[in-house]
């Protein structure tokens, strides 16, 4: 078992928050994107890539954000209803902000990039006004996407979102998800993930983005145990520390320690893998399993979702996941197609 307490009585399972963009994925991989002629649209966005993938997990999702008045705008919101994923708090933006984009460049299973088009990026428009607290109040868990937090209005909007979780006893979970190109400065990152971090109850982010978040407080700290300590003196009940192909460890209130499971298979590209990895351990933490058992699920997921070409679209139900789990034999080769 888990120490999280998820309230029963809630129409929505999770309500995400922050980014909806749109993925153009490389058709023509093994190549640089100077050479590429098509790409394939979907739905992008860590947060929204979350959201499906707890949609296709079986649970009630919802989203908290804002798309452009124009087509993409539209292409988004109807992604989140075809998967069923409530929409009722996607705010359509009248500002003439535009959709972030994101094209992908696959050269390798291992080399891959990420093109971002962000000017004035619609989903940083998120205000205030927009976070409604019979919403939250209606949902057991919010997701916060560290992205959110590069740029006013959106930044407060978060905070608003948290405080009036907190005032539901609605869980929060925080996926640090640091992008640099969205930043003015490392330190206004380390600044503002930290004072976030302090209202959370459960925190995922690679080794490397901890580090930032500690540049101030533990400048140097390399401890695992440290960094979960750190954040279980303010409100946090789980840690999530990743440590890339090395797998992940969880830490709990309690001080127990779990090592995640770890599924290698050759790649289609590398992206998509956190947002998948945080869907599946998300699910199993509202399912009341150990950080454990919810870890091995997102490490599957993530396999799944990383031989695939797309993101969103690759996002494994329960049931996939099990049998890639029960038919997986070690190998670094695998056709999850047809798991």
């Amino acid at each position: 078992m888990n120490n999280l307490v998820f309230q029963k009585d809630r129409e929505l399972d999770l309500i995400a928050v922050g980014r909806l963009g749109v993925d153009l994925n490389a058709n023509e991989i093994h190549r640089p994107m100077e050479e590429t002629l098509t790409f394939t649209k979907y739905l992008g966005g860590s947060p929204a890539n979350i959201a499906v993938a707890i949609s296709r997990l079986g649970l009630k999702a919802g989203f908290i954000g804002r798309v452009a008045d124009d087509q993409l705008g539209r292409f988004i919101t109807n992604y989140l209803k075809d998967n069923n994923i409530d929409s009722s708090s996607v705010v359509i933006d009248k500002s003439g902000a535009k959709t972030g984009l994101a094209f992908t460049e696959i050269k390798s299973p291992t080399d891959c990039s990420i093109l971002m088009y962000r000017s004035d990026a619609v989903d940083l428009r998120l205000e205030v006004g927009d976070i409604k607290e019979e919403y939250i109040k209606n949902s057991k868990a919010i997701l916060i996407s560290g992205t959110a937090l590069a740029a006013s209005p959106s930044r407060e909007a978060c905070f608003a979102a948290v405080e009036l979780a907190r005032k539901n006893k609605t869980v929060v979970f925080f996926d640090i998800d640091y992008r640099p190109y969205t930043w003015k400065s490392v330190e206004e990152t380390a600044i503002y993930y930290s004072l976030l971090a302090e209202k959370c109850d459960v925190i995922i982010g690679t080794r490397e983005e901890f580090d930032m978040l500690e540049m101030f407080s533990n400048p140097g700290n390399k401890d695992d145990f440290v960094t979960a300590k750190k954040w279980f003196d303010f409100n946090a009940k789980i840690m999530v520390i990743k440590h890339g192909k090395e797998g992940s460890y969880a830490y709990t209130l309690e001080r127990d320690k779990f090592t995640g499971s770890v599924f290698p298979v050759i790649p289609v590209k590398t992206f998509g893998a956190g947002d998948s990895y945080a869907g599946g351990f998300i699910y199993g933490l509202m399912q009341g399993y150990d950080p454990g058992k919810a870890m091995e699920i997102g490490a599957a997921s993530a396999s799944i979702v990383v031989s695939s070409h797309s993101c969103s679209d690759a996002m494994p139900g329960i049931d996939k996941i099990r049998r890639f789990i029960d038919q997986y034999d070690g190998e670094k080769a695998y056709d999850v197609e047809n798991i």
